[in-house]
């Protein structure tokens, strides 16, 4: 990188281009941060302003209206909306963004002018306090830019009413990525036992419950998230019992009571945060497996999911099969899944694909 290049602003425009002089298109360029250049367009010196933004939702919009019938996704999903560290959730009249990069950073204004234009959200919210957003030499905030933040909101998904803190919530304060998920896992709760790890605000539990679930029994370590559960449970006419407690100390707690669920989910936070943490992670992982599968009733089934993207696939597959093996059971793999539709997938960047959800038939 020479001198020139270096002097640029964090989040300048620029046209890239190739030693061979093969323009690549348009980006924008950070020297501080890892990946120094996002591309946005594949034509050079493209305009990046609100009318690029308009299509860009427009299009993302379209994709979205095609595969759900009501207004609760995430509108856009970064790369694979050809819009590189830009996340918008959207909540009905409410949209919530998450700016991770020094580029999008400075085209804030015109996104936000775009989206009231396409969609003229009542609420708009910047969540920006994303802990990648210190690479990019940016600061962590969350503010209203548009209307009043309401302390929690109603989400509608699979026939469930779920409440969400999405000022103070993890991420935007709901996972979309999970919708699909929690629908199969639903199916296969009617008329059993069901214990539901890392809960968060009920996500799964509810799902099940909701199904027809014998019992449902959800652990999260966030008391806010259960309150939200608890609500969401109330509002639904559904029972279901939620814990405060650590995971891996209340699974290792069953294990010695001889406990069973005759479907056990656990969909942990991220283990594996950066390619540091990958063995550590990949252990966590497998204790995982182990304490999940001992408490799986006989014929019982069995989610494992991951949202770390910095563990492939296949790494993340092998650590569950053992630690189910060491737990002294026989599995079959009966769904593979990652996110929903309006989490799409980059083809060439893999990493897009993060989510990995794998569900298990215990003998």
């Amino acid at each position: 990188m020479d001198a020139a290049a270096k002097s640029l602003a964090p989040g300048s425009i620029v046209n890239v281009q190739g030693d061979d002089g093969i323009v690549f298109g348009t980006g924008y360029f950070n020297a501080a941060s890892l990946i120094s250049i996002r591309m946005l367009d594949p034509k050079a010196d493209a305009k990046i302003d609100a009318g690029f933004f308009a299509i860009a939702l427009k299009r993302a919009l379209m994709r979205r209206e095609a595969v759900y019938d009501a207004p609760y996704y995430r509108l856009v999903h970064a790369e694979g909306d050809a819009l590189p560290g830009l996340a918008i959730d959207r909540f009905a009249d409410l949209c919530s963004i998450q700016v991770t990069t020094a580029g999008m950073e400075k085209l804030t204004p015109a996104l936000l002018e775009a989206l009231n234009e396409v969609i003229a959200p009542k609420t708009v919210m910047l969540r920006n306090d994303a802990p990648s957003r210190a690479l990019e030499g940016l600061g962590s905030y969350v503010r209203s830019v548009k209307g009043e933040v309401p302390e929690r909101i109603t989400v509608l998904e699979n026939g469930v009413r779920y409440f969400a803190d999405i000022g103070g919530g993890q991420k935007a304060g709901w996972y979309f990525d999970q919708r699909e998920n929690h629908a199969f896992m639903a199916k296969l709760a009617t008329n059993r036992s069901v214990l539901d790890a890392y809960c968060y605000a009920g996500g799964f539990g509810l799902a099940a419950a909701k199904n027809g679930a014998k019992s449902v029994t959800g652990i999260d370590s966030s008391q806010g998230a259960l309150i939200l559960a608890e609500e969401a449970a109330a509002a639904n006419g559904v029972k279901a019992k939620f814990v405060k407690a650590d995971v891996f100390e209340d699974l290792e707690r069953l294990a010695v009571q001889n406990g069973k669920f005759d479907v056990v989910i656990a969909d942990p936070p991220p283990f594996v945060k950066s390619r540091k943490d990958i063995e550590p992670g990949a252990k966590a992982y497998r204790k995982l497996a182990r304490l999940a599968a001992t408490v799986t009733a006989p014929n019982g089934f069995l989610l494992l999911a991951s949202c770390s993207h910095n563990i492939a696939a296949d790494r993340f597959a092998l650590e569950c099969a053992i630690g189910i093996a060491r737990a002294g059971r026989r599995a079959a793999l009966i769904h593979q899944a990652g996110a929903g539709a309006d989490h799409p997938v980059h083809p060439m960047l893999p990493e897009t694909a993060y989510l990995k959800a794998l569900v298990y038939a215990l003998d």
